[in-house]
């Protein structure tokens, strides 16, 4: 019988090679609970050969991910051939994982144990680390584990800086606020410079150049020298110039002329800032979402990631969820009041939807949102960082578009069908026509109500003939009863004239 002599535990500091003094009790199964109960029993039964410690964290994850991944590290390799290998040890190894023993038995052919007494040694040596390992501190084997414990769960979740949809979520909604402010202003640019050149606001109909041509023009009375021809195409500055000198406007100040190129400034930063955030959303969604922002856009995709709450929440989502985000008030009140719920939320802002006619736009968002919610999963889970399956599900959604509105028959998934697909039967010449009469088949709720029908119409010229008959009865009765009525009024009459006489 072989002895089991040696031991390799696994810690986030290192690699530790133990020899059991004990054998005779783990070949027999005994109870080992007393032995390890405390750090002198402990250090009866094994004791530390040899602890080789990691240089630093890269060395543990990479130590750590080989071990996870049924893998045998360099690390480990050279631990155990330079001290068990090397030194022509014919001992057994106990380790704490069955395929991490089939990995040494194969590479450095030693022989390996990972049955119940070894692993219950192996939980014992656990226990008492602190008191068998006396290089390495408590607390330092504690913040060891953390980190390592960290470095391992980013390195299970793939992560990457780039791949934070928390940016995404912060800079859609800076994005909205932009818009509504920039908004706000250019309205009062127009209110406030429009008393003094009412005409300006029909002419300049851009907030953008409305508020250049404010900064470059002036007062009125410099109409006529001043250059817009950087701004303003050249019919569009004629048109300015000659309404110019026909303004019914008011004077004003050069206080207040000062305070509007101030507020055109403010508004021209914003909007300067706004175009900077948007290429700025546009490269984070290129690398967090690119399936996703192939087939609805940035804004769309980012404002579908800001309304769920994150990346991977979305993905959770069904299709039918993901067609409906944002028409939520709409939804409840549809179910409250009983009426039609709404076909699209968020996503009726895609262009795939504005392309389509009014009555396909329900049936588009549908399809729509069944492709973006693989697209979603496929970029909250998968590796790639690249539009895959994006592009195609964009081209079959387009062919669907097509076929809806009738401008060709193309089938968006020819390419998946075989090429020596299922045919139409014929009927041979020599073979039995099939008879439909002897199927038996559960009869629809449709069905019944037809037979009923056909049934009814078979049965009523027979309840038609029967209604005739029953008038006709009912009017011969009536005229008996009216003939007898009048004989009974004439016999009183009679009798009153006799006794008259």
């Amino acid at each position: 019988m072989c002895i089991r002599d040696s031991l390799l535990l696994e810690t986030a500091a290192g690699f530790g090679l133990f020899k059991v003094l004990k054998d005779g009790k783990v070949q027999e199964g005994a109870d080992l609970s007393k032995d390890f109960g405390t750090s002198e029993g402990a250090a009866e039964m094994v004791k530390l050969q040899k602890f080789s410690k990691f240089a630093d964290q890269t060395d543990a994850l990479a130590a750590a991910t080989a071990m996870v991944e049924g893998k045998l590290d360099k690390s480990l390799k050279k631990f155990l051939k330079k001290n068990i290998v090397d030194k022509e040890l014919a001992d057994e190894l106990i380790v704490s994982d069955s395929k991490l023993a089939g990995l040494v038995k194969e590479k450095l052919d030693i022989q390996c144990l990972c049955d119940a007494p070894s692993l219950e040694v192996l939980r014992g040596v656990r226990l008492n680390m602190d008191s068998l390992i006396p290089s390495i501190s408590t607390a330092a084997m504690k913040q060891m584990q953390i980190g390592l414990s960290h470095s391992l769960s980013r390195h299970k979740l793939k992560f990457s800086p780039d791949k934070v949809d928390t940016m995404v979520v912060q800079a859609i909604g800076l994005l909205d606020d932009l818009d509504k402010e920039v908004n706000t202003y250019s309205m009062r640019i127009k209110e406030w410079y429009g008393w003094h050149f009412p005409e300006m606001q029909k002419i300049v109909v851009d907030n953008t150049m409305y508020a250049k041509t404010v900064v470059a023009l002036g007062m009125i009375k410099g109409a006529k020298d001043a250059d817009l021809s950087d701004i303003l195409p050249e019919e569009v500055e004629a048109e300015l110039k000659a309404a110019a000198q026909l303004s019914m406007g008011t004077e004003i100040s050069q206080e207040d002329l000062d305070n509007i190129h101030a507020l055109c400034d403010q508004t021209l930063k914003l909007t300067e800032y706004r175009t900077e955030l948007y290429d700025y959303l546009k490269n984070r969604m290129a690398a967090i979402a690119p399936n996703l922002t192939v087939l609805v856009g940035e804004l769309v995709g980012a404002r579908l990631i800001s309304h769920a709450g994150s990346l991977m929440a979305l993905a959770k989502q069904p299709a039918s969820t993901v067609q409906i985000l944002g028409a939520e008030k709409a939804l409840f009140r549809a179910l409250k009041t009983k009426k039609d719920t709404p076909k699209y939320g968020l996503i009726y802002h895609a262009s795939l939807i504005g392309q389509a006619q009014p009555k396909f736009k329900g049936k588009i968002s549908r399809v729509l949102a069944a492709k973006c919610a693989l697209s979603i999963r496929l970029d909250a889970l998968g590796e790639t960082s690249t539009a895959t399956i994006g592009i195609e599900d964009r081209v079959k959604v387009e062919e669907r578009l097509r076929q809806l509105e009738g401008r060709t028959s193309l089938k968006a998934n020819k390419d998946a069908k075989a090429l020596n697909g299922p045919t139409k039967y014929h009927e041979g010449e020599g073979g039995a026509a099939y008879n439909t009469a002897g199927d038996s088949t559960l009869k629809s709720k449709k069905r019944k109500a037809e037979e009923e029908v056909e049934e009814e119409a078979d049965d009523s010229e027979e309840e038609v003939k029967e209604k005739k008959e029953k008038k006709e009865k009912k009017k011969k009765k009536k005229a008996k009863v009216e003939i007898e009525d009048e004989s009974e009024e004439e016999q009183p009459k009679k009798k009153k004239k006799k006794k008259d006489k």
